[in-house]
């Protein structure tokens, strides 16, 4: 008798959307089991046939073996990021290392490799299109990257490793989420809410009340919470107290004592060990020089090299920076020692004081539809996309919007788009793109895509809908940049498609997004008044402008701290490495213009590089606002919303994926290699 499962069934609703409302945490494991069986017998079929390997016989069977697994695994990985339940959690200890196990067996299969070897072999004589034998080189790589040269005894190795890992991922990122829930500020005192906006009051009354503490104020370390606190409350010592929470998530200082139950330090410390004996296995000296085989930078003395050149400007400016807001502090309130608690409160003042305008200005003006539906005016005016949206798909939660993307021109279908907004406790932090379906083919034709954005934002509150700040505004515009980057895709293999690219190069399609926001013809689109409509004043306008580059030397010496921490984690033996926070102290210290705070450490949750897929790859953020600067100086030269400009991005870089090298893309779109000093420029760092 065969149980029904929706997820090993054909999907009936439009365009084969998920249907999240059939799927239980019950069905996952079973439909995994099942898919890998019938990936197994495609891998047998591929085994057993007699012909000739062929591109399509061998590469196109293989790309397509396993469409059922990856459906299964796709869709439980952006349910337990998204909004995982104690279920989820629990379950992730047993797919993550079955789905390992699985893509291990294939990528160590002798025979399978032998055929692949054979194609690529032939390569140059089987008259294949440039995106056929980006396919091939892939694949080929991808056997050779993941074990397939080595002996039986190195086999068994690397997959005695990938299975520990498969499970400490998972694991670092469910401390890091849990240390985070544990912690809320419940205040009584009216007084202590002193300098805190309106809307920040009434988030953290309504927080509280649906906790059952009605009459008082709940402050938990979610963005929409944390940050207005740090940015704006005057009591010093609940902005130390908050401070001190976030930078200690997922690290205690245990002195040989039992460690807290969602301490990470050991966890990081298997992780970087367990990645550093995989990369000598296959050949490599550490598990950067690994990951960057594969990027555009290719080794890691180019990354250091690349960083440590900003690194000099960065650190100057950012010293300037430092020492004018130290200044302000002393001057306004007598401050003589400015601590990192007092950083952000006084770094708004000073801002307020000098372009006479604070962040939550700009609030009533960035109200979240508004902003929505800007940033798909943005999306028209550039790409020719419209946006309707639609009920009929199934949504995880009730606060997921679907929205169905058109072609202006000609009612092309384009995608299915998911968003996803506000923070809740089964929710990882912060703001990311995925897909529940790639473009390409898939179930022998080529499908459009189905893409998702994940934020938490400001939530809405029983007197006011959600009010964005401007960095909010600008992570929107971010997001959707790599959901263009999805949507736009058209090529025809799925693990070429959208934001598969080097990692080094998935961020120039959002971050080049975010400048929209920054110009007057940007935010004229779409920020109006949510209670007047009244359009955002041009000498506000102004204002943004004139404040753009403020402490743009501190930003950037916080990213390149942590590209350089990242660099550190993975560049080197690990064996050498005692202590988890004496390390990142020693490492980091030529980027602390304060002193690092005891008890506190940025490892420990440092999902990025630990949990997700930055790992040798954080610097990439750098590497991208470089390209991203180089573009829009392009847009800028042309007009912001050129048509032209728009449709080379479009053909050469959102279009395109993976099938060709990343630089060779770019030059196709700009006609030259990218300018360094655009970023340089941009940040007024030069």
């Amino acid at each position: 008798m065969t149980i029904q499962n929706p997820l090993l069934e054909k999907f009936s609703l439009k365009d084969q959307a998920v249907p999240f409302d059939l799927i239980k945490e019950e069905h996952f494991l079973p439909a995994l089991d099942e898919a890998i069986k019938k990936a197994q017998q495609n891998i047998e079929a591929i085994k057993k046939n007699k012909l000739e390997p062929s591109f399509e016989n061998t590469i196109v069977s293989l790309e397509t073996c396993s469409e059922l697994v990856e459906r299964v695994v796709g869709i439980f990985g952006n349910l337990e990021a998204a909004h995982a339940s104690e279920a989820h959690q629990a379950l992730a200890k047993e797919i993550y290392p079955k789905y390992t196990t699985f893509t291990s067996d294939v990528s160590l299969d002798e025979e399978i490799f032998r055929k692949v070897k054979i194609v690529y072999d032939k390569r140059n004589s089987l008259d294949l299109t440039k995106e056929q034998l980006k396919l091939l080189e892939k694949t080929y790589l991808a056997f050779s990257r993941n074990g397939a040269l080595l002996d039986n005894e190195g086999k068994e190795k690397l997959r005695a490793l990938d299975q520990e890992l498969s499970v400490l991922g998972p694991q670092f990122s469910e401390h890091v989420l849990k240390a985070s829930n544990s912690f809320e500020m419940i205040l009584d005192k009216k007084s202590d809410l002193e300098g805190l906006p309106e809307g920040a009051i009434e988030a953290a009354a309504h927080a509280a009340e649906s906790k059952g503490y009605k009459g008082q104020w709940l402050f938990n370390l979610q963005m929409p919470s944390y940050l207005p606190f740090l940015t704006y409350a005057k009591n010093r010592s609940l902005r130390e107290k908050m401070w001190r929470a976030y930078g200690s998530r997922a690290f205690s200082q245990t002195d040989n004592k039992t460690p807290d139950k969602f301490d990470n330090q050991e966890t990081i410390k298997k992780i970087v060990t367990l990645r550093h004996q995989r990369a000598q296995l296959l050949g490599f000296k550490t598990h950067a020089d690994f990951v960057l085989a594969e990027r555009m930078a290719k080794d890691p003395s180019t990354v250091k090299d690349f960083l440590i050149k900003l690194l000099e400007p960065s650190k100057k400016a950012a010293e300037k920076d430092f020492a004018e807001v130290a200044a302000f502090a002393k001057q306004s309130e007598g401050l003589t020692e400015l601590k990192p608690w007092d950083f952000g409160y006084f770094a708004e003042k000073l801002k307020e004081a000098k372009y006479a305008f604070n962040e939550e200005d700009l609030r009533p003006y960035f109200k979240l539809e508004n902003v929505v539906q800007g940033v798909f005016e943005h999306a028209r005016r550039l790409y020719g996309l419209t946006f309707k949206e639609t009920k009929e798909p199934a949504v995880y939660h009730p606060e997921v919007k679907v929205y169905e993307v058109f072609e202006e021109k000609t009612g092309k279908y384009i995608s299915l788009f998911y968003t996803d907004f506000f923070p809740r406790e089964s929710k990882k932090d912060g703001a990311w793109m995925t897909t529940f379906r790639d473009q390409g083919l898939l179930d022998g034709t080529v499908k459009r895509p189905h893409v998702s954005i994940v934020c938490n934002f400001t939530s809405p509150t029983p007197t006011k809908p959600s009010l964005l700040s401007y960095n909010e505004v600008k992570t929107l515009f971010h997001e959707f940049g790599h959901a263009l980057h999805g949507m736009l895709s058209e090529c025809t293999y799925r693990s070429l498609s959208g934001t598969n690219v080097y990692w080094d190069f998935v961020e120039l399609p959002s971050q080049i997004m975010e400048n929209w926001v920054g110009e007057k013809e940007g935010l004229d689109v779409f920020a109006k008044h949510y209670e007047t409509n009244a359009p955002i004043p041009a000498d506000l306008v102004e204002k943004i402008k004139k404040a753009s580059q403020y402490l743009a030397g501190w930003s950037s010496l916080r990213q390149i701290q942590f590209g350089l921490l990242d660099m550190a984690w993975y560049s080197q033996d690990p064996s050498k490495i005692a202590n988890v926070d004496e390390f990142e102290t020693e490492v980091t210290k030529v980027t602390h213009i304060m002193p690092k705070i005891s008890g506190t450490n940025s490892s420990c949750s440092f999902s990025h590089i630990f949990a997700g897929g930055y790992s040798a790859g954080y610097y990439s953020y750098k590497w991208a606002e470089v390209l991203d600067a180089d573009a829009f100086e392009f847009f800028m030269e042309k007009g912001l919303f050129n048509s032209e400009v728009a449709q080379k991005f479009k053909d050469n870089v959102l279009s395109r994926g993976g099938t060709e090298h990343p630089m060779d893309l770019y030059k196709k779109f700009r006609g030259r290699e990218p300018d360094p000093q655009a970023l340089l420029r941009r940040d007024g760092l030069i």
